[in-house]
């Protein structure tokens, strides 16, 4: 784990810091030769050397970005699309329900051809 990374997640607020855990924790296992960057100023997350996800924090939201994702459905509320639709996002505000399983879904679909 990169120490920026935790310095940056530590950084946040409590509920914030909680879902970047899981994040951390669900990405590093949903794609264990991943590699953990502090990049622009957020985690970046790349497989062979290919993004495949980022973490980012704002005032009120948690931003969960994967790549490689132009075949992964937007779904509103749930999952957007970015620039023309090869990146996803998905945001998380406080007390949300999170389904980290299918976020892991998610990802491992995004990375496999990375």
């Amino acid at each position: 784990m990169n120490d920026e990374v935790t310095q940056y997640i530590n950084g946040k607020k409590p509920w914030q810091i909680a879902v970047c855990e899981k994040l951390r924790a669900m990405i590093m296992e949903t794609v264990p030769t991943v590699e953990e960057r502090f990049q622009y100023g957020k985690p970046h997350y790349l497989k062979n050397g290919h993004y495949a996800a980022v973490v980012a924090v704002a005032k009120a939201k948690v931003s969960f970005m994967v790549f490689n994702a132009t075949d992964i459905p937007a779904v509103p509320g749930f999952i957007r699309a970015m620039g023309n639709g090869d990146r996803k996002t998905v945001d998380i505000k406080e007390e949300q329900e999170v389904d980290y399983r299918e976020l892991a879904v998610i990802l491992e679909k995004t990375s496999a051809t990375l």
